[in-house]
């Protein structure tokens, strides 16, 4: 599947329509992102941002594209996601963090890129992605890792 530039755009102006409803009567949501080469762990903090109250974890063999670059705000840093259902179908999600500044969603968007350079390489030294392989076979490979 092919991503085009802006992707992510409709998604990030539904989610932060939400947010910003959300934001007069609560707490700011605070959390962490943290990304590591083979995944990425997103822990949402209490409203001290002291400690993780609840995280999630994201593989990067799943992430299939990230930008920093969104016209609602850009402070914003987000990724799609390819979820796995009971059934071993698939769907595509949206997820999106809002940073301290444009700089800093742009360093996500470079880490990302760098995690997932270091994830592909690793995968391509272990023998389950191979040189010659279509990307059919790859994505078949990626989902039998899944489990």
């Amino acid at each position: 599947m092919q991503f085009l530039s802006g992707c992510t755009e409709k998604p990030v102006i539904e989610l932060w329509k939400k947010h910003t409803l959300a934001r007069e009567d609560v707490f700011p949501a605070n959390a962490l992102l943290e990304i590591r080469p083979f995944q990425v762990w997103l822990h949402h903090l209490d409203h001290k941002g002291e400690a993780t109250v609840h995280m999630d974890t994201f593989q990067v063999a799943r992430i299939a594209y990230c930008t920093a670059d969104h016209n609602v705000s850009p402070d914003i840093f987000a990724w799609v996601y390819r979820e796995i259902n009971d059934d071993l179908s698939y769907q595509m999600d949206c997820h999106a963090v809002e940073c301290e500044s444009k700089l800093e969603a742009k360093k996500l968007a470079h880490a990302m890129m760098e995690a997932f350079k270091k994830t592909f390489h690793s995968m391509k030294s272990d023998g389950r992605i191979h040189r010659n392989g279509s990307s059919e076979e790859v994505s078949q490979e990626l989902e039998s890792d899944d489990g």
